[in-house]
Parts: structure tokens; C-alpha cells; sequence
């Protein structure tokens, strides 16, 4: 396990620009970026409800990955709508509203070496980090090259699918392998991979790719999943890197 890295600046407020659904149950918030805030592609900040008026037991701060690249302007972030105080008050909220940003923190960041490959195997809105670091490696000109397999249930359910699909086709190095688990359920036409991330798809689109780092972000059962995988296939613990996506 990497180190956890840190450029943390002091806590700064900033406002809500605008929010839209990203897919169903999702939906991506957009807020304006501090003067000075600086983060690496993959790292996270913790929001802080400023002005909250409807409180539970979990409190008015969440730690959100940003999906933006450091070359955007503002900073945004996804997440499924749980029912808390929390996300019912972001749901509502108009441009403007007041939040307390903490941050950068996070280990979830792209290997300098560029001749080893990147793996990075994500769950849901675990995409997260690997949809900031696939844009800035775009940008960028990087000359790693990626992989991501993102696993949902359905179509419907997969934020940022359409944005990675026309990445993929755009960004040479960049290869994209969504996954549908219950495609039985879904109303969208689906001519891809179906099934959960196992050895044998890996083994498919991996043949002859050497030495890659692996990441892997989602929910823990699939983390922990996904790290038994790699444990079978013989990859070195020092060679993945991974975090969590508890939903609250």
C-alpha cells in the first residue's frame, strides 16, 4: 500500500456552482475552485455543509474523490443519493450554497513510471478517481498506458459511461472495458461485456501486458473481491493499490 499524500492548504469555503444526474440514483455536484487549491488527479476533499438546517446521526461532512481534472476550472464531484440529511439538503440546494472544502488528501494517485501500465478496476461511482486521472492523462499527453473495467449493474446505473467510451476512442493509450451485471433488468441496448470482473475477463484483455499497477476503487465486498483476484494471479501486494466506497 502506497503512502497517503497530502498538500493540504488550510480549510477553505467555497459555493456550489450547479449539479445535474449523472445516472440513476447519481448525481454530480459542481463547486467553485479556491484560490491556490491544488490537488493531484485522484486525491479526495472533505465538504463541510456550512449553513445545514436537517441533521442525522451522520453529520454534515463527507469525503467525496473529485472527478475533475486539475486543468478544470471548478472542482466537481459524484456520488449516489443516499437517504441522509446530508445528501437530501446537496440534492436541494441552489447555486451558492456554502461548504467548507479540507483538503487534498488521498494515495489514490497515477505511478510516475510510465513504462509500467495501469490497471485500474472500479465499481460503480468508485470510478471516481480513475475518471480524474484518465482526463488529465488526455490533457496531458501522458504516456502511460491505461486501462479501466468498470462494473455496474446496468447502463442506466453507470455514471460517466458515455464520456469514457468517447475517451477511449480519442486517447490512444487508453483502453475501456465496462461490464454489465444485470442486464436482464435494464431497458438499455447492451452489446458489451456482462458478468461481475473475474480472472477470465481480465486474462482477455490483458494478454501481453506486462508488469502492470493495479487500482481498484468500489464497494468493499468487490474491493476485497478484486484483491483475492489479484492474490490468485500471483500480483505482488506492492503492485495495488485500492479504496473503499462505503455509499453513506
Amino acid at each position: 500500500m502506497a503512502s497517503v499524500l497530502s498538500n493540504r492548504p488550510v480549510a477553505a469555503e467555497t459555493r456550489l456552482v450547479r449539479s445535474e444526474v449523472l445516472a440513476e440514483g447519481t448525481m454530480g455536484f459542481w463547486f467553485a475552485r479556491p484560490q491556490g487549491f491544488d490537488y493531484r488527479p485522484g486525491q479526495n476533499g472533505q465538504l463541510t455543509l456550512l449553513d445545514a438546517k436537517e441533521f442525522d446521526g451522520f453529520g454534515p461532512t463527507r469525503t467525496f474523490t473529485f472527478a475533475s481534472a486539475p486543468h478544470e476550472p471548478e472542482l466537481m464531484v459524484a456520488t449516489r443519493m443516499r437517504d441522509t440529511a446530508f445528501k437530501r439538503t446537496l440534492k436541494a440546494a441552489a447555486p451558492g450554497l456554502r461548504v467548507a472544502l479540507d483538503g487534498p488528501d488521498g494515495f489514490m494517485v497515477l505511478h510516475d513510471d510510465a513504462k509500467r501500465p495501469a490497471v485500474f478496476l472500479a465499481g460503480g461511482i468508485g470510478v471516481t478517481p480513475f475518471v480524474s486521472m484518465i482526463r488529465h492523462a488526455a490533457h496531458a499527453g501522458l504516456p502511460h498506458r491505461l486501462w479501466l473495467f468498470y462494473s455496474n449493474r446496468r447502463p442506466e446505473d453507470a455514471p460517466f459511461l458515455e464520456e469514457l467510451g468517447n475517451l477511449a476512442k480519442s486517447h490512444t493509450n487508453f483502453r475501456f472495458v465496462p461490464t454489465m451485471t444485470d442486464m436482464e433488468n435494464s431497458r438499455s441496448p447492451w452489446g458489451g461485456e456482462t458478468g461481475v470482473i473475474n480472472e477470465g475477463l481480465l486474462q482477455r484483455h490483458l494478454q501481453g501486458v506486462e508488469r502492470p499497477i493495479y487500482y481498484l476503487a468500489g464497494p468493499p465486498g468487490m474491493v476485497l473481491g478484486m484483491q483475492a483476484i489479484l492474490e490468485r494471479s500471483g500480483i505482488p501486494l506492492e503492485d495495488v493499490r485500492d479504496e473503499e466506497f462505503y455509499g453513506y
